[in-house]
């Protein structure tokens, strides 16, 4: 695969998806195609699924069934969206990708981070090139995320506690792939935030920031 695979993670809430798409227009501006995806969903198959798992009661799944379902997922966006458009040499952008599962699957709901990363690599075997972390104060971005009621707001009504956690496994794991994630500060105003985003991100495209 020859172009560049770009993930923004982070808690829901925390401006990723925005960033992402800034980052998008910031690309294609300076003469880049870009991709921009998202996680659950990307392609017709992972859209059908991203519905059954982002809504509804919070315990409508175990964490072993999202798994599976959010790998379903990961594979058909990889087939159909991810790997099509690198072999085009363009740019992907997804929000969120295989840390996500890590980190909501594997680390926070049930002891299942060994079956995840062996999930992984059977079923997906890719990791981004780059992958931006916006962190942020978990009450912030949960206040946030449900002031969106966008309809798919399962994980952040399991509450202030979960969305702690989750930042904590996020930042686990980018102290363990420093070479991959970019933390970023995300308790500052938008375009601080995605200036910083865009001076790391258009070098690694071949563009003079």
């Amino acid at each position: 695969m020859s172009g560049l695979f770009i993930s923004f993670e982070g808690i829901d809430g925390s401006g990723k998806s925005t960033q992402g798409q800034r980052l998008a227009e910031t690309l294609r501006a300076a003469g880049r195609e870009a991709v921009l995806t998202r996680e659950p969903g990307g392609s017709p198959g992972a859209e059908e699924i991203r519905r059954l798992v982002l809504t509804g009661d919070p315990a409508r799944w175990s964490a072993e069934t999202e798994l599976l379902l959010f790998t379903a997922a990961r594979r058909d966006h990889l087939e159909r969206t991810i790997r099509p458009a690198l072999e085009a040499d363009r740019i992907v952008i997804t929000d969120r990708f295989a840390d996500s599962t890590r980190v909501y699957q594997g680390a926070t709901r049930g002891d299942l981070r060994d079956t995840v990363d062996r999930l992984h690599a059977l079923m997906i075997g890719t990791e981004p090139d780059l992958t931006f972390l916006i962190d942020m104060d978990p009450a912030t971005a949960l206040e946030r995320g449900l002031a969106r009621r966008s309809g798919e707001d399962r994980f952040e009504d399991m509450g202030l506690g979960f969305q702690e956690t989750l930042r904590a496994g996020f930042l686990d794991l980018a102290a363990k792939a420093p070479e991959r994630f970019r933390v970023i500060d995300g308790d500052r105003a938008p375009d601080e935030v995605a200036a910083e985003i865009a001076a790391i991100a258009l070098p690694r495209a071949g563009i003079a920031p």
